[in-house]
């Protein structure tokens, strides 16, 4: 298990910029597909449609993906862990500060 501090770490530090693609990821689908299958209710002062969204969403999430993935290829390469158990740890380190966020 020590052999993952460091990419965990990493990936939690990553994890903080992460909370704005994770975020708008969320505020898409919440006001979009979910909110069209009554899990969500939709914001009242959202009608400007998807397309603004997307515009905005795709080039954020592709550049934070882009380093994220990138990073983790270089670290996975040097941890002598199983890859399974690597990219596990490494997503849930990448999620924790945007669900901090979200629980307080």
């Amino acid at each position: 298990m020590r052999k993952l501090l460091v990419p965990a770490g990493v990936n939690l530090l990553l994890g903080v910029p992460g909370i704005v693609p994770y975020f708008l990821v969320w505020y898409v689908l919440a006001n979009g597909p979910l909110a069209a299958l009554g899990w969500t209710t939709q914001d009242p002062n959202e009608n400007d449609g998807m397309l603004l969204w997307l515009v905005i969403l795709v080039p954020v999430l592709g550049i934070y993906g882009l380093v994220w993935g990138l990073v983790n290829r270089r670290l996975a390469r040097r941890t002598p862990a199983p890859k399974t158990v690597y990219w596990t740890v490494c997503a849930v380190a990448s999620l924790a500060p945007f669900l901090a966020i979200g629980l307080f």
